[in-house]
């Protein structure tokens, strides 16, 4: 299973206080997610802050 503290669409969110998905999960994703019948999230994105940098060299 993907760590959600390492992708890209896990953010803090400053009103709500706490971290949130950006991915609008379908309740049947979102069962299957958590309920672990999935292997890896299918929208994990890793966090990469350096990505940009090293393209550009």
């Amino acid at each position: 299973m993907t760590n959600c503290d390492s992708c890209a669409n896990f953010v803090y969110d400053e009103e709500l206080e706490y971290n949130v998905c950006l991915v609008d999960l379908d309740e049947d994703e979102l069962y299957r997610f958590m309920n672990a019948q999935c292997s890896e999230c299918p929208y994990y994105r890793p966090d990469d802050e350096y990505a940009v940098v090293r393209h550009q060299m």
